[in-house]
């Protein structure tokens, strides 16, 4: 492969794109004491949100005062589902936009949380102008915040998801991406960034357990699991280190992974999520294992991290290349229904920061 072709990945277009901002800081007794009780909190403060966020273009705005975790996800259709630790966005960047508030009644929140959803057609091309809308937007209602400097943690997600097996199904077109990094690319777009933004980059692999996925799985044994998803471990490792992809993780539990830098944060697995940490610039960690020997699940989840080598001017074509064939030769070690079953790709892309 040349060089030039190695600086971008080759997908299908039919790929999704997603960005989504979020925005929080604690709710504290002094804020909330400016506010008759905690409703009129909620109701205020969400009102002046929605405000100010019109005046910068910001026109799909969500503020959370339930302390579950935002996940976003494209659809034809908007909706939100709640479950007890999440809020799952399903929408269409270039059709939906939307105001709205999320409390519980009574509930007092941890943090107060706004998201914004980017909106529009081009989204990695407008991701620097709508990253720096939400910038424009903090500097205006700071000031109108009843608590003066508040500190506010800003985390800005973009990924691109798509089927894998997508040329099984008639999707033949292919698209090339030059995936750069996001904090070089907003400053190439005067999208200014604090000095100690926290960055991460990852592939998430998701396998749904169907009906032939089960029978390989079950083998002669139909209680105890490991032996089978060992099995599968070793052949996704294997597929990885052969392409020197060393910072790997399956999950097979039955929670979504949660992919965290450990260098900066405390990791604390949930009943829904599986907290999965590393450190981009440790060279070769140890493979991050999680299932549940006696428990069959809907779905088998891999990570495979970008390390500090990856994340260059040049893009990550050719970690995602790297990626493509691994995944090529550890799918090809199963007898999967291309044609019918979807084993979906996110290439994600975190920035995170205080200001």
């Amino acid at each position: 492969m040349s060089v030039s072709r190695q600086k971008k990945v080759y997908l299908p277009t039919a790929t999704r794109k997603n960005q989504y901002i979020s925005v929080g800081f604690p709710l504290t007794d002094a804020f909330l004491a400016s506010y008759t009780d905690l409703e009129n909190c909620y109701y205020e403060f969400s009102k002046l949100v929605y405000q100010v966020a019109e005046k910068h273009d910001l026109f799909n705005v969500h503020v959370i005062a339930t302390d579950k975790l935002p996940m976003v996800r494209f659809h034809s259709e908007a909706y939100c589902l709640s479950t007890e630790e999440q809020l799952r966005f399903f929408y269409n960047p270039a059709h939906h936009e939307a105001n709205r508030l999320h409390s519980i009644s009574g509930y007092r929140a941890k943090k107060l949380k706004i998201v914004f959803l980017a909106t529009g057609t081009e989204l990695r091309s407008n991701s620097a102008t709508f990253h720096a809308n939400v910038q424009k937007f903090m500097a205006e209602i700071k000031p109108l915040l009843p608590i003066a400097n508040i500190q506010m943690k800003v985390r800005d997600h973009q990924h691109i998801s798509y089927d894998f097996f997508a040329k099984n199904k008639g999707i033949k077109e292919t698209y090339g991406y030059k995936l750069r990094a996001v904090d070089n690319r907003y400053k190439r777009r005067e999208c200014n960034l604090p000095e100690d933004v926290s960055t991460l980059n990852y592939v998430t692999v998701s396998i749904p357990v169907g009906r032939r996925i089960k029978k390989q799985l079950l083998s002669e044994n139909t209680t105890n699991f490991g032996p089978s998803y060992q099995n599968v471990a070793d052949k996704f490792i294997a597929a990885t280190k052969e392409r020197q992809l060393l910072r790997v993780a399956m999950v097979a539990n039955g929670k979504v992974p949660l992919v965290r830098n450990s260098k900066f944060e405390r990791l604390n697995s949930t009943a829904e999520f599986q907290m999965v940490g590393f450190d981009p610039n440790t060279e070769a960690p140890a493979p991050i294992l999680h299932w549940e020997d006696d428990k069959l699940v809907e779905a088998l989840r891999f990570v495979i991290v970008a390390g500090k080598n990856d994340s260059n001017d040049e893009g990550f074509g050719r970690f995602m290349n790297q990626v493509e064939d691994a995944v090529r030769s550890f799918t090809n070690e199963f007898d999967i229904d291309k044609e019918h079953i979807d084993v979906i790709l996110r290439f994600h892309q975190h920035l995170s920061y205080k200001a």
